[in-house]
Formats: C-alpha cells, sequence, structure tokens
C-alpha cells in the first residue's frame, strides 16, 4: 500500500483540507477546546507573505489520507536550523498502511536536503501507538526536558506594559 502512496506539498486552495486535518488530531489529541484555527490563518501560516510553515499530503489516488506540518525551528547549541514537525495525522481508517512513515521519511529527507542535522517533534505523553511508532523509526526520547507555554492572560502579564 505505501508504494502507492504519494506525498505533495499542500497548496493554496488545500487549506480547508489540511484545517480538517488539524481538527482530526485535535479530536484524536482531546484538545478540541483548544483548537481555534481557521481557513484563513491556516492560509497566511502557509502561503502569506510572512508564511513561517509547511503542508505535505499524503494521497492514495485521489484521496487526501494524511497531512504533515513543518516549520524551522533554530538551536543556539549547534547555530543551526532543524526541522521542527508540528503535526502529523492520518485519517484512522488509512492507519497501519506506511503512511506515517512515508510522510515522516518525507521530512527527513526535507531536512537532509536542507542541510539541517535533526528533525524534531513533542508528542503527548499519554499517546503510546505515537510513541511506539516513533520509537520504531528510531527517533529518541529526550530525558530531562519539558516544555512550557505562555498564553493569553500569562502573556498579558509578562508583556513590556506589565
Amino acid at each position: 500500500m505505501a508504494n502507492k502512496i504519494r506525498i505533495e506539498p499542500a497548496k493554496p486552495g488545500d487549506a480547508p483540507l489540511v484545517l480538517q486535518f488539524i481538527k482530526g488530531l485535535a479530536d484524536y489529541e482531546k484538545l478540541t477546546d483548544e483548537m481555534v484555527a481557521t481557513e484563513d490563518n491556516i492560509h497566511e501560516s502557509l502561503f502569506g507573505a510572512d508564511a513561517n510553515a509547511e503542508a505535505y499530503l499524503a494521497y492514495h489516488e485521489d484521496e487526501a489520507v494524511g497531512c504533515a506540518i513543518f516549520c524551522q525551528h533554530y538551536s543556539t547549541y549547534s547555530g543551526r536550523s532543524s526541522l521542527y514537525l508540528e503535526d502529523i495525522f492520518v485519517l484512522p481508517e488509512w492507519r497501519s498502511y506506511g503512511i506515517g512513515r512515508k510522510l515522516m521519511a518525507y521530512g527527513a529527507g526535507l531536512a537532509q536536503s536542507r542541510g539541517y542535522p535533526r528533525m524534531e517533534w513533542s508528542v503527548l505523553d499519554w499517546n503510546e501507538p505515537a510513541i511506539g511508532f516513533y520509537e520504531k523509526l528510531g527517533a529518541e526520547r529526550l530525558e530531562g526536558w519539558y516544555i512550557y507555554r505562555l498564553s493569553e492572560d500569562a502573556l498579558k502579564r509578562l508583556g513590556p506594559d506589565s
């Protein structure tokens, strides 16, 4: 099946489709209450003048069955950029056909073609299927690191006018 899958960069008209995949991931991760993205800001993020992300779609024939979204990440320690996988999602009925692996391999190829030394991402600690998938690919879990976030009220409280 994987040899019948093709990966293509998303095109400007694909913003609604990319948003569908993001919504599918938010539902799977039980984070729909945090899902506020719109077609307009997805389009702007992927194709606008200051685009800061890129999306790739996995197709079986004419059906989009998976999506991966990447952006550039910079490491001061290496003094180089790397590829950051923000999201990867394969439709539930298409899992176990090698589509996720194909999207990850495509990302690895992007990183290599750009001279990046690594590709990184995060995963929810309860998502054992994803953790197992990533470890089967040879990914290493980084010990000793936590992800932190400032949002909305905390950003305002910390802002320059606080």
